[in-house]
C-alpha cells in the first residue's frame, strides 16, 4: 500500500465526524473527491475500511487498524512541524556546548540558567572538550559553540571575544612566596604547581609564563576539581594559578593570599567560537551576550 498522510487524515476526520458531508466540510474539500479517495483507499487495501450501513458512519475491523495508525503518526507530523516552524522563527534549536578550560564552568553554569528561562525549547548540552578535538568538532557541527582562550584562522569559524581576565596565583598564607607583592617564573622553580588534568598548552600559568622562561616547577600535581585544587593550595601542599572568577572569595579568606602573576599581571581574553551562519541566530545572540556580562558580575563580586 501507498499510504500518505492526507489518507491518515481522511480516515480520522470520517471518524470524527461521523459522515462523508461532515468530514469532507472539515477537510475542505468535496465529498465528491473525499468519496474518490476513499474507494482508492480501499482499492490499494483489498478490504472494506467503513461498515457503509451504519449511521453515523463506521470504521470496519481494518479501518480502525488505519485509524491506529493515524493517532499514532499525526500528533508526530505536527509536533515535527512545530519544531520546523520554531526552527524559521528562531525560538527553537541546538545549542551544544564544548569548553577548554575546566573554570569556565563556574561561570558558564549561571549564563545557560539565565538561558534556560528565555529559551525553553533549544536543546541545550555540554561537552567539557577535553577528551577530543573541540574546534573540529564545531567545524563538523557535533558541537554548536567553543569556549576557548586561543583563537585560531579557521574557515568558516567566528571568534567572538567575551571577556578579559587574569590569571591569578593563589598559595597557602604559610607558603614563603606569600610575602612576595607578584610572583614571577623563577618563584615556581620550588613549588609543586597544582592544575587541571589538561595539556600544558592549554593553561595559562605554562603557555604565559613558565615556558617563554623555561622554568620547570619542582612538581606537577593534576587535579580535576576546582574545589579539591582550594583544598591542597590551603594546606600548603602546593600552589595554583586560577583565573580572577574562581579566587574572587579565596582571596577575603584568612587560608590563602592571592597575588598577580608578574609585576604587571597577566591578562587573558575568553572567546565563543561559533559557525559563521549560526551568529546571528537568535538564540546564539542572546547566549552570547549572557556570556560577556555574567561573568563579569562574578569578577566584580
Amino acid at each position: 500500500m501507498h499510504i500518505e498522510f492526507r489518507h491518515l487524515r481522511t480516515i480520522k476526520a470520517i471518524h470524527e465526524a461521523g459522515g462523508l458531508a461532515r468530514a469532507a466540510d472539515k477537510l475542505n474539500i468535496t465529498q465528491s473527491a473525499l468519496s474518490h479517495q476513499v474507494k482508492g483507499l480501499e482499492d490499494q487495501a483489498g478490504v472494506e475500511l467503513f461498515v457503509r450501513r451504519s449511521k453515523p458512519l463506521k470504521l470496519s475491523a481494518a479501518g480502525m487498524k488505519l485509524l491506529a495508525l493515524a493517532d499514532d503518526i499525526l500528533p508526530r507530523v505536527a509536533a515535527m512541524e512545530e519544531d520546523f516552524a520554531g526552527l524559521v522563527a528562531g525560538k527553537s534549536g541546538r545549542l551544544h556546548i564544548a569548553i577548554e578550560c575546566h573554570a569556565c564552568f563556574e561561570w558558564l553554569f549561571p549564563v545557560l540558567e539565565e538561558f534556560r528561562k528565555a529559551w525553553p525549547d533549544v536543546d541545550v548540552d555540554i561537552r567539557p572538550g577535553l577528551a577530543f578535538g573541540a574546534l573540529p568538532a564545531l567545524q563538523r557541527e557535533e558541537v554548536d559553540l567553543v569556549v576557548s582562550s586561543d583563537p585560531e584562522d579557521i574557515e568558516g569559524i567566528e571568534f567572538i571575544p567575551l571577556f578579559d581576565y587574569s590569571p591569578v596565583f593563589v598559595a597557602s598564607s604559610k607558603n614563603p612566596l606569600a610575602d612576595k607583592a607578584f610572583v614571577e617564573a623563577e618563584d615556581f622553580r620550588d613549588q609543586t604547581l597544582i592544575t587541571y588534568p589538561v595539556d600544558r598548552a592549554r593553561l595559562d600559568i605554562f603557555s604565559q609564563l613558565l615556558a617563554p622562561a623555561k622554568v620547570e616547577p619542582k612538581a606537577l600535581r593534576q587535579v580535576e576539581l576546582t574545589a579539591v585544587i582550594l583544598l591542597l593550595v590551603a594546606s600548603n601542599r602546593g600552589v595554583a594559578v586560577l583565573p580572577d572568577w574562581v579566587v574572587r572569595e579565596v582571596k577575603y579568606h584568612s587560608d590563602y593570599v592571592t597575588r598577580p602573576l608578574t609585576a604587571t599581571g597577566v591578562t587573558r581574553r575568553l572567546y565563543a567560537a561559533v559557525r559563521r551562519e549560526d551568529a546571528t541566530r537568535p538564540y546564539m545572540a542572546h547566549v552570547l551576550r549572557l556570556a560577556r556580562t555574567e561573568p563579569v558580575k562574578l569578577q566584580r563580586a
